[in-house]
């Protein structure tokens, strides 16, 4: 059975973008960019929510810029060989390959892929995470706390969601980024 893994960049106070949707403050530098490719390389489906699956559709051919750095061009390797559901009721279209959309989040449907396969199964965007998480789908919370507060916006986790975890692993980076691990308990 897969795992279902939830993992973002967060502001110390617990946002993924500010109050106006900025979240320029969480671009990870090199360090950090390699451990998350480490990490992102075996899953073989990225779940994601339309505004997430808007700015992540760039690794479809950015990883292929002549020029670009090695864990660049990693990350745009693990993006492109990975299958890709959007879940949206605007979109109309997708512009990467491996990519369907589904209109609505289906808690068993996702079920089923995750009985479906071995492999870990990414969950992007906060929103989408918010229902997985709810539905008590996620099997796994991997947060980069970044040293910035910004006072408000989009969180990491839903307000209300009641949630146990338990710490699996930690590792602090040079640029003040902590990472932290953790499986969620039932």
């Amino acid at each position: 059975m897969g795992k279902l893994i939830y993992s973002g960049i967060a502001s110390l106070d617990g946002y993924v973008a500010d109050r106006d949707g900025d979240f320029s403050w969480s671009e990870p530098d090199q360090e950090v960019h390699t451990f998350v490719n480490d990490l992102e390389r075996d899953a073989g489906t990225y779940l994601l929510g339309r505004r997430m699956y808007e700015v992540m559709s760039v690794w479809e051919t950015l990883g292929s810029t002549p020029g670009a750095p090695d864990y660049i061009q990693d990350y745009g390797r693990i993006w492109q060989g990975a299958d890709k559901v959007v879940y949206s009721s605007s979109l109309a279209t997708v512009t990467t390959a491996r990519t369907r959309i589904e209109r609505t989040f289906d808690a068993e449907a996702v079920q089923k892929l995750k009985d479906s396969t071995d492999g870990n199964i990414s969950i992007g965007g906060a929103t989408l995470a918010a229902a997985a998480l709810q539905a008590g789908l996620v099997d796994e919370c991997q947060l980069f706390v970044n040293p910035v507060a910004v006072g408000g916006g989009l969180r990491f986790l839903p307000d209300g969601l009641n949630l146990r975890l338990e710490l699996l692993a930690e590792h602090r980076f040079g640029n003040g980024v902590v990472y932290l691990r953790y499986r969620t308990l039932a």
